[in-house]
This record gives C-alpha cells, sequence and structure tokens, in this order.
C-alpha cells in the first residue's frame, strides 16, 4: 500500500459513501485529520499515521476485502460485460470503490462458490497452475455414473483438445436411470481449472452435465446458509485459512 492516499479514497473504501458524497462531508466540517477540520476531500492522508474522523467517528481503513459470493445461474464472473450481468452487480454499493474482482470464473449457468477480491496476490496464488488447488462441484449429470467413470477419472480422462487431466476424485451420490429418465448426482474434486473442464470431463466418458454447482476452493467451503445471489465478507479464520493455503 501507498504510504498516502487521498481522503475522499479512504473514507470511500471505508464505507462513508461516494466521493461526491464524501466531498460534502468535509465542506460542512464534519470530516477532521489529526484533530484539525479537513478542508479539502483530495488532500493526502497516512491512515496508518493520522488519526481520521467523520462527525467524530475514528475511520479504520482496510486497504483488502474479501467476499464470498454464491453464485446464481444467469451472470458472468467478469467485471464488465455488454450483454450480461456480472458478478459485481450483485454485490452492495459499499463495495463498489475496492475495485474487486472474481478469483477464477464459473461458468453463466454455473452456481455456487465464487471468492472475490481485490487482493491481486492471493488471487495470483489461487490461481497458480503450480499451486493446484482443489475445488469441488456437485453436477447433476445425464448417464448412469458408475465405478468405470470413478476410475477413469482416477487416471485422468482426455479432452476433446487432447488435454489428459489431472487424476481427480468423484465420488457418486446417485447413479441414475437413463431409460427412466433419471439423473446421477455426484461431486468431484478437480486440482487445475480448464474452460469448462468438469463437462468435458463427462463429455470424455459420454455423459453430459445438465447442472453444476462449485461447493468448495481450497478450504473455502460455500456457506450453506448463504442465499443464492447474496454475498457476505470471509470471517477472519476463513481469510486466514485461504492465505496460508496460497502461500
Amino acid at each position: 500500500m501507498k504510504a498516502t492516499l487521498r481522503l475522499d479514497k479512504l473514507l470511500a473504501h471505508t464505507g462513508f459513501g461516494t466521493r461526491s458524497e464524501i466531498k460534502q462531508l468535509v465542506k460542512r466540517g464534519f470530516v477532521s485529520v489529526d484533530g484539525k477540520t479537513a478542508k479539502d476531500s483530495g488532500m493526502q492522508v497516512n491512515p496508518e499515521r493520522d488519526r481520521i474522523t467523520v462527525d467524530g467517528e475514528p475511520v479504520v481503513y482496510r486497504e483488502f476485502v474479501y467476499l464470498m459470493l454464491h453464485k446464481p445461474q444467469g451472470v458472468v464472473s467478469a467485471t464488465e460485460d455488454t450483454r450480461d450481468r456480472t458478478v459485481l452487480d450483485l454485490l452492495d454499493e459499499q463495495y463498489s470503490h475496492f475495485d474487486v474482482f472474481p478469483v477464477g470464473r464459473l461458468d453463466k449457468d454455473t452456481e455456487g462458490l465464487l471468492l472475490l477480491t481485490n487482493d491481486g496476490k492471493l488471487a495470483h496464488n489461487l490461481l497458480s497452475p503450480r499451486k493446484h488447488v482443489p475445488k469441488t462441484y456437485y453436477a447433476e449429470v445425464n448417464g448412469a455414473v458408475d465405478k468405470s467413470d470413478i476410475e477413469a477419472f482416477a487416471r485422468g480422462v482426455t479432452l476433446d483438445d487432447g488435454y489428459v487431466t489431472m487424476p481427480a476424485e468423484l465420488i457418486v451420490l446417485h447413479c441414475g436411470c437413463p431409460e427412466a429418465g433419471e439423473l446421477s448426482r455426484i461431486e468431484l474434486t478437480i486440482h487445475e481449472g480448464k474452460f469448462h473442464q468438469v463437462k468435458r470431463m463427462f463429455q470424455a466418458v459420454g455423459k453430459q452435465v445438465t447442472y453444476l454447482k462449485r461447493l468448495s476452493m481450497g478450504p473455502l467451503k460455500l456457506d450453506p446458509a448463504l442465499p443464492l445471489g447474496q454475498s457476505r465478507e470471509l470471517t477472519e479464520a476463513e481469510r486466514q485459512s485461504l492465505q496460508a493455503h496460497g502461500e
């Protein structure tokens, strides 16, 4: 972090409003720096050294935020898109000034856990191919998923472009009967993140994923109490375990 930053940017990051709203707070004399009323919302301040208050309330600055999103279908894992809503459109306005981004991506029609942050170092570590961060999915599959698929996934399967996947752990929760229109239900843990990987792995064994949901990424698990389309900040324990995993 830079030693200093603009006062309005600091206050925006700490939830005191938009920059225009903060400019009004300063203009009305509600903001002080080291006991002196601030005159310019663009003044440089040091969040680690300067004592800043808004209407007498001490300001506690934080550089990074870490958000868990229960991503629904129909939104894209991007910071902007000309056609579809993005995952950023689902976040509370208080996070708009943090410039968060999704760590990795989930397909538009895939639900589940998505981490958003502005901590570039953590994102890089979690997405690095060298880390092999495990990701677990729940899926419903058109076709009977059985022991032969478990063994094939454990060896690695050849995708449509010739790439052979790393060994993956497949758990069959229910083996469906295709003749009766019954889907199989599975959990799959992979250790890489190729494009449409889960769907393409099942295509490689002659089956089709009809529903996909990510349950976990590394040590971070989707909060079962978090409603679809909603987000929350990570707990301190979640953040620490994720950062330890990414080191």
